[in-house]
């Protein structure tokens, strides 16, 4: 999966994620206003409480009922009582209200209001729980309304009802047809007239208790100032949708702080380690950023990647492709360098000897001192062409090397049979005179093998091989060259002699650059590269090269290539 791909799969996740987390907070949100919406009725009024609340506020044990302060406490701000009773209607617990039966209940006046619930408590009984809510006015009107003399148009408020009204600190007002106030008692600042309107209004208020004679049509409106006006329920939802709003814009800022880090830590962090990577690579330091210890900073101990740079994996691998490339590249380079300075020098070194041979062979022809015969001068022409071909010679062999090190050579292999391509070079040495005091033998592979190779550089393989063998060997020497196959997968080219052999350090060296020096008197053939450049082209085959040999015993060099 490419890193476009992971980013949009990511991405999507984290979105999801995100939704379902903000859903659930919103949920969360909206339960705990309710929960606030219902704590503020409650404290309002207790009628809208629900059984489990009540459970959690009442206690039962041996018979006797505890109230919990809290309980307690709204009954009395609410002026209200509470009795517990049996399943069988018994009275076992009250407060603020004598222990009377459900029927005694019923023969009160109608000042106050009931409602009941039953009870969930851990003794396994039931229970059930009233809780009555006095209205003073609904109480005073009725004595009000015993008092009255409609005919006159005014109030005859006896002295008990009086009493029972400062108690109460409430106040009355006798209303005419019209509304108009034609007779009050303890009002402060109340109205003088009131609209049908304003009447339906006062109707709907609790503190305030009305009531219309039918015959005169006079009202009378009897009302308590210290009653506490519940807050309507639009009101309390709006506190608790102001507070919740205040919490969820707390939660939304640390939440956004948090997301912030996160992100910084997750994408930010990896982007900052890859940047400093690149200004690494930048810098010429071919490696990925590394801590105090000297390790790399996005691997575990085990060598995988740490879940936070997972994301940028392709990229991060990408990277490490480039810093490997730049790295070989770099190394490459100083190969380069490194083999063009010891092309330079070896082929200084190796040119010195056939140019001093050159050179003093020319100042010899051109001395006047001296006249050579036409033998003489023909030998020394003769040794001057062999120099400078050695120097020919030694200039590709050293030229080859070159591009071998380098991987410059272009190889062109092709399918070839192998027993004809070496056939051809064992007779190339068979008809050279040169070697009629050796004994050369060749041994095909009784069938066709055929190989991936570059017929001119895998002759000049065999070249190498066959003109040591032929070269440093004395006369009577017999070599045999053989093809074999193992297992169809590779062909094995054995090149045999009995010849003098090699010592150790000898055998040692053979594959290195070896620079054979030459004199004026012997004459000399090769570079001394033939066998490290036979090495480097096997190798370029896919192939490669053993020698075995001991001093007396001959040597045997087995040349493996893959089919």
């Amino acid at each position: 999966m490419n890193i476009h791909k992971q980013f949009m799969f990511h991405f999507f996740g984290q979105l999801i994620l995100t939704v379902l987390f903000l859903g659930s907070l919103v949920l969360a949100l909206f339960a705990i206003i309710g929960f606030w919406v219902m704590e503020e009725e409650v404290k309002e009024d207790l009628s809208e409480a629900g059984s489990l609340y009540f459970s959690n506020n009442v206690e039962v044990e041996g018979g006797n009922v505890h109230f919990k302060e809290e309980l307690r406490t709204l009954v009395r701000e609410q002026n209200g009582w509470l009795i517990v009773y049996t399943a069988d209607g018994v009275p076992i617990g009250s407060y603020l209200s004598p222990k009377r039966t459900e029927e005694e209940l019923l023969e009160e006046g109608t000042g106050t209001d009931y409602h009941y619930w039953n009870l969930d408590l851990p003794d396994s009984q039931t229970y059930v729980l009233i809780y009555g809510k006095k209205h003073p006015n609904r109480n005073l009107i009725q004595y009000v309304k015993e008092d009255m003399e409609w005919g006159p148009g005014r109030l005859s408020l006896s002295e008990g009802t009086i009493q029972r009204m400062n108690k109460e600190n409430a106040w009355v007002q006798l209303l005419d047809s019209n509304g108009k106030v034609v007779d009050e008692y303890g009002t402060e600042n109340e109205p003088e007239y009131y609209s049908v309107r304003e009447l339906l209004n006062l109707k709907s208020k609790e503190n305030v208790s009305t009531f219309i004679d039918e015959k005169s049509k006079q009202k009378i409106l009897v009302g308590i100032r210290s009653f506490q006006i519940s807050p309507s329920p639009e009101r309390n939802i709006f506190k608790a949708f102001t507070s919740g709003g205040f919490i969820l814009l707390l939660i939304l800022f640390t939440l956004l702080i948090l997301a912030t880090l996160w992100h910084a830590r997750k994408f930010g962090l990896p982007l900052l380690t890859m940047m400093k990577w690149i200004k690494n690579l930048s810098d010429g330091i071919y490696e990925q950023p590394l801590d105090d210890q000297e390790y790399p900073i996005m691997l575990k101990k085990n060598g995988r990647l740490k879940r936070k740079y997972r994301l940028y994996k392709d990229l991060i691998t990408n990277l490490s492709q480039l810093t490997e490339t730049l790295h070989h590249n770099k190394r490459h380079e100083k190969q380069m360098i490194m083999t063009r300075e010891e092309w330079i020098s070896g082929l200084s070194h190796d040119l010195k000897t056939p140019l001093s041979s050159i050179s003093g062979y020319a100042h010899m022809l051109e001395s006047a001192a001296y006249k050579w015969s036409k033998e003489e001068t023909m030998e020394f022409a003769g040794i001057i062409n062999e120099k400078s071909e050695y120097m020919r010679e030694l200039l590709d062999d050293l030229t080859l090397t070159y591009r071998l090190k380098n991987q410059a050579l272009p190889i062109s292999k092709e399918r070839t049979e192998m027993n004809e391509i070496v056939r051809r070079t064992v007779i190339q040495y068979i008809n050279d005179q040169a070697n009629s005091d050796k004994e050369l033998l060749f041994e095909p592979y009784d069938g066709s093998l055929y190989a991936e190779v570059d017929s001119k550089w895998f002759q000049r393989i065999l070249d190498n091989v066959l003109a040591n063998a032929t070269h440093y060997n004395p006369s009577g020497t017999r070599i045999t060259v053989s093809l074999q196959s193992i297992e169809h997968h590779l062909i094995v080219i054995t090149i045999l002699d009995n010849g003098k052999g090699m010592d150790t350090e000898t055998l040692d060296k053979l594959f290195q650059r070896y620079y054979r020096g030459t004199s004026t008197t012997k004459t000399t053939s090769g570079s001394g590269l033939g066998m490290a450049i036979s090495k480097q082209l096997i190798e370029l085959h896919g192939g490669s090269i053993n020698v075995t040999s001991a001093p007396g015993k001959g040597t045997k060099v087995r040349i493996i290539v893959p089919v």
